[in-house]
């Protein structure tokens, strides 16, 4: 091997690395759809919050190595999507589907057949991310809902409720925080879902039922997530782009 072609390997390897890590993700849906058919809905789970991980953490890697300047023939964003589609949609109905979450027949076909429709339109927006990097419209994070929906047990009424008003909110244009990426309140953001993730693996450590404490603490999570995306769509909407993070 030349000493060039040893440098060019050094500048493509991190950024081949990225793409495999994100590709894990369908590794991860496969084998959320395998646990979800034999039942084990806690494996199935922690098999997502796998998924959770790598996807909250594959964008700052491939921001970091500059994937789109070394490797500028490869759609890591189309990737990105797919795999997206598959953990944080197809996998998690079909998990809610096939352990009676959904009830039976043709109302649970439909509940999970909606998500997976709402979703497909919206992951083909041009503007699902806004330039302020925000989601436009519920943000497909029914591998989230799937998850409150097992853990709170909240019955088959309170799923069907909870799983049409997400579908509706997809074509609702308020933003949602992309906890990574948006700027306003980002440090806290980052500690908040960080947080929010070891009450995930909590939760399903402790089991049925859930642990109070756990679940209040991952609730109030989705409060201050969903407080401050509403503050910052009222702030969009009035012509503000961004928003002082010590206010």
């Amino acid at each position: 091997m030349t000493r060039q072609t040893a440098r060019s390997v050094r500048r493509v390897l991190p950024s081949w690395c990225v793409h495999a890590y994100t590709t894990a993700g369908v590794v991860l849906a496969m084998l959320v759809v395998m646990a979800a058919w034999e039942g084990d809905v806690t494996r199935a789970l922690w098999l997502g919050l796998i998924a959770l991980i790598i996807d909250g953490t594959d964008g700052m890697l491939a921001r970091w190595v500059d994937v789109h300047r070394h490797l500028p023939g490869f759609d890591g964003a189309l990737l990105d999507n797919i795999v997206d589609y598959l953990t944080y949609t197809f996998a998690p109905m079909f998990l809610l589907w096939s352990n009676g979450f959904l009830g039976t027949g043709f109302t649970a076909t439909l509940l999970a057949v909606i998500p997976l429709v709402a979703s497909a339109y919206q992951f083909c927006r041009a503007d699902a991310k806004t330039d302020d990097h925000m989601f436009l419209g519920f943000p497909s994070y029914w591998n989230v809902v799937a998850f409150y929906i097992i853990v709170c047990d909240i019955g088959q009424a309170g799923t069907a409720v909870l799983l049409l008003t997400c579908a509706v909110l997809v074509f609702v244009p308020i933003t949602y925080v992309y906890p990574s990426r948006t700027t306003a309140y980002r440090p806290l953001t980052l500690v908040l879902t960080a947080v929010w993730l070891v009450s995930y693996a909590a939760l399903l450590l402790h089991g049925e039922p859930a642990h109070p404490l756990w679940l209040w603490i991952s609730l109030a999570y989705l409060v201050y997530y969903t407080a401050l995306s509403l503050r910052l769509t009222l702030h969009r909407g009035r012509g503000h782009h961004r928003v002082d993070q010590s206010a």
